[in-house]
C-alpha cells in the first residue's frame, strides 16, 4: 500500500483514498457550482482543474513514488500570505457578488476554453472561445470543429445577438474591439491576426497561415492586438516557449493599413524583454500596457517602445482591460507554487506559472498610478489543483459588472454588491 493512500493521517484502501482526494476539493467545486445556475458552462468549468486520479488498482505513486497526504477542506497547513512575495495583495476588499455563469449559447453548445471577453463601444460583450474544445493553441477550431462558430456577441443580460467564425481560424486566443467597433482576433494556432467587421467580414490579415517565424511578416503564436488612438496596430507575439529560451517575445507595430513599422523585445527578464506576452491594452494617455505573463508583471511603454515602468502588484497577468476612466482590471488565472492537495503532483514543482504567494483572481486598480484597490478572489481552494482556473480574460460593462472568461470553459459575470 503506497503512502498516497495514507490520507488524513491514516492508512486507507486505494478507493477510499481516491474519494478523500476528491472530497478535499469539493468545497471549492461546490461553491463554483452554486454560482453557476445559468449560462452554458462547459464540462470542466466547475472542476477547479483537478487532475484525473492515477490509474491502476493501487492508485499510482505520485511524485515518482513519493505520495502526498491529502488534508480536509480548509485544513491545508500552508496558507497564502496577505501579500505575495512580489507584492500582489490577496487581502483587498471584494465589492462584487459571487460570479455566475453567464450568456446563453445555441442549444447543445457549451463553452470551450476561452481567454477572451471584451466590451464594444456600443456596450455589447464579445467573446471568442476554442469552438467548444478544451485547450489552447493547436487546432481547436480546425478539423472536425471547423463548422463550429467561435465568436459571439451578447447584450449584458447574456442574450446572444450574433455568432460567426466557423472555418475561419485555427485556434483563437484574444479578441479585442477598437473604438470604431471593428474586431481584432489573434489566432495563435494559425499564427495570424485578423481585422473583422462586426458581421464577420475579414478586412485585413497579418501573418502567414501555418507559418511560425520571426520575420517582419510572420508571427509565432500571436496572443493579442491593441489599437492605438491613431489606428496603429500593436500585436503581442508570441505564446510559445514560456519559461524557455525559444519562441518569439516581442511587440510588432503596424500602421492602420497593416504596413510594418517596427518591433521591439526579446526573450528575457529585463526592461523591454518578455516571456509570454499574453494580453495588451492602452490607457487614456496612449501608453501600451503589456501583460508579460511568465515574468509575472505588467510592462508599460510609449508607442515607440520606450520603457516607462513595470508593475508586479497586479499578479500574473493572463487578461487585462482598461476602461475610459483608466480603471485597470487584471485577471490572474495561473499563479501557483509547487504544492498540491490532490494526493499527486498535478503540475511541475517549479518553472511555468510559478508566482509564490499570489492568490488567483481579478485585481482592480488605477492605470494612472498603479494602486490596487479591489480583488475578486478565485473560489478554487489553495493549493491550486491545475494550471489555470477562473478568468484568463476580463472586461467590464457600463454598469460596472465584471466579466471573466475561463480557460476551463465558462464566462462568469460578477455584479456589484
Amino acid at each position: 500500500m503506497s503512502y498516497a493512500n495514507r490520507v488524513f493521517g491514516r492508512w486507507l484502501p486505494s478507493g477510499v483514498a481516491a474519494l478523500a482526494v476528491a472530497g478535499a476539493l469539493v468545497v471549492g467545486a461546490q461553491k463554483l457550482r452554486a454560482e453557476s445556475d445559468t449560462g452554458s458552462a462547459g464540462p470542466l468549468a466547475q472542476s477547479c482543474g483537478v487532475p484525473a486520479a492515477p490509474s491502476g488498482a493501487g492508485g499510482g505513486r505520485a511524485g515518482g513514488g513519493r505520495g502526498l497526504p491529502v488534508f480536509p477542506p480548509g485544513e491545508y497547513p500552508v496558507k497564502l500570505p496577505p501579500v505575495s512575495l512580489l507584492g500582489a495583495h490577496n487581502d483587498l476588499l471584494n465589492p462584487y457578488r459571487p460570479g455566475v455563469s453567464w450568456a446563453h449559447l445555441p442549444e447543445g453548445r457549451k463553452w470551450g476554453s476561452t481567454a477572451s471577453v471584451t466590451t464594444a463601444p456600443d456596450g455589447t460583450i464579445w467573446v471568442a472561445d476554442r469552438c467548444g474544445n478544451s485547450g489552447a493553441g493547436g487546432t481547436t477550431c480546425a478539423g472536425p470543429s471547423a463548422n463550429v462558430n467561435p465568436i459571439f456577441q451578447f447584450d449584458t443580460s447574456g442574450k446572444m445577438l450574433k455568432t460567426f467564425g466557423a472555418g475561419m481560424f485555427v485556434s483563437p486566443h484574444k479578441l479585442s474591439v477598437d473604438k470604431e467597433g471593428y474586431l481584432w482576433l489573434a489566432d495563435n494556432g494559425g499564427n495570424q491576426v485578423f481585422k473583422l467587421s462586426p458581421d464577420g467580414k475579414v478586412l485585413l490579415t497579418l501573418g502567414k497561415k501555418g507559418v511560425a517565424g520571426a520575420g517582419l511578416d510572420e508571427f509565432d503564436a500571436p496572443t493579442d492586438v491593441a489599437i492605438a488612438p491613431n489606428g496603429d496596430i500593436f500585436v503581442g507575439d508570441g505564446h510559445s516557449g514560456g519559461g524557455t529560451a525559444t519562441g518569439n517575445a516581442r511587440i510588432v507595430k503596424f500602421d492602420k493599413n497593416g504596413k510594418f513599422l517596427k518591433t521591439w523585445g526579446k526573450k528575457g527578464m529585463g526592461p523591454g524583454e518578455f516571456d509570454v506576452i499574453h494580453t495588451l491594452a492602452f490607457d487614456s494617455r496612449g501608453r501600451l500596457f503589456v501583460g508579460d505573463r511568465q515574468n509575472n508583471r505588467i510592462q508599460i511603454f510609449d508607442q515607440n517602445g520606450k520603457f516607462i515602468a513595470q508593475w508586479l502588484q497586479f499578479g500574473r497577468p493572463s487578461g487585462m482591460y482598461i476602461d475610459k476612466n483608466d480603471v485597470i482590471y487584471v485577471a490572474d488565472s495561473e499563479s501557483r507554487d509547487g504544492r498540491s492537495n490532490t494526493g499527486q503532483f498535478g503540475m511541475p514543482q517549479t518553472g511555468y506559472g510559478f508566482n509564490l504567494g499570489a492568490q488567483r483572481g481579478i485585481r482592480i486598480g488605477s492605470a494612472r498610478d498603479g494602486s490596487v484597490k479591489y480583488f475578486i478572489p478565485d473560489p478554487c481552494p489553495y493549493p491550486y489543483a491545475g494550471g489555470s482556473s477562473l478568468a484568463e480574460g476580463v472586461t467590464v460593462d457600463a454598469a460596472g459588472s465584471v466579466y471573466g472568461a475561463d480557460f476551463l470553459g465558462d464566462v462568469r459575470k460578477f455584479a456589484k454588491k
